[in-house]
């Protein structure tokens, strides 16, 4: 299905992200501009990638975060992207189409052009780290920085493929190809200067994506002397989301208020980065 009817006076619409093999949905969720208030206001923007193993894209992940973002002030586009059985780099390449997208119709959806993020969770977060470091890699096929984000928001990423990593993202992204593959997309050995600067948050007690995933993404930023800024707290487990009572999971799980403020931080962070 094709979603084209695209305009600035409705919350959500969809828009269709057309790659060689699949296409991905962006929804958008754009605040409006009027004329009582500061009509020619641009606002920060921010896509959303879900978590999910790179096998769905939790909705838990996505719409609310937009909802919040949008409360804060910046405009926000969640992007479903294609998971198992579509393999790497079909998402990225999704995800690289999508801020290329954005960065054509700043004028048009009053986007801040000098601000445009990626946000990612879990595996969600694996992608968004991965446009940040492979932006100008053959995979991704842009001539230019077109696909470049200005900014990686990254919640409880997924990284790496050592010890410390969540092997199943990996094999749902990689397929036939995990053996040969999985250590390239690795991304704390994929960081370059031209890695965009980073907001990083994870928890200590994280039992299913350890928080040395974070921690390892921030060492080799800072190797590389790309700004970041990292928060690790102790209480609470994997996919918190919010942390709040209005993305608590189907168990009555992923409620931790001592983590809730990180949007907060997050959204502070954006606004500062442009």
């Amino acid at each position: 299905m094709t979603h084209e009817n695209l305009n600035l006076h409705s919350i959500c619409t969809s828009q269709e992200i057309k790659t060689p093999n699949n296409g991905a949905i962006l929804s958008t969720y754009i605040p409006d501009n009027f004329e009582e208030i500061n009509p020619k206001r641009t606002r920060a923007a921010v896509i959303i990638c879900p978590g999910g193993g790179y096998e769905y894209t939790s909705t838990r992940e996505g719409e609310p975060i937009a909802l919040r973002l949008n409360a804060l002030g910046i405009a926000a586009f969640v992007l479903h992207y294609s998971c198992a059985p579509t393999v790497f780099p079909t998402a990225l390449c999704e995800l690289a189409a999508a801020v290329a997208l954005l960065k054509k119709k700043t004028d048009a959806w009053h986007l801040d052009p000098k601000n445009i993020s990626v946000m990612g969770f879990s595996a969600g977060g694996h992608l968004a780290a991965s446009l940040g470091c492979l932006w100008n890699s053959d995979h991704v096929g842009f001539p230019d920085s077109s696909a470049r984000p200005d900014a990686m928001i990254l919640s409880y990423p997924v990284i790496t493929s050592n010890s410390f990593g969540h092997e199943q993202s990996f094999k749902n992204l990689l397929k036939d190809e995990y053996a040969s593959m999985h250590q390239e997309l690795s991304l704390e050995t994929r960081v370059t200067k031209e890695t965009p600067p980073a907001f990083i948050w994870h928890t200590h007690n994280d039992n299913v994506v350890p928080v040395e995933n974070s921690m390892l993404f921030a060492m080799a930023l800072r190797e590389k002397g790309v700004p970041f800024e990292l928060h690790i707290y102790q209480p609470g487990g994997h996919g918190l989301s919010t942390a709040t009572p209005e993305t608590q999971n189907s168990r009555g799980e992923a409620v931790q208020p001592e983590c809730a403020n990180w949007l907060d931080m997050a959204a502070t962070w954006i606004k500062n980065n442009s």
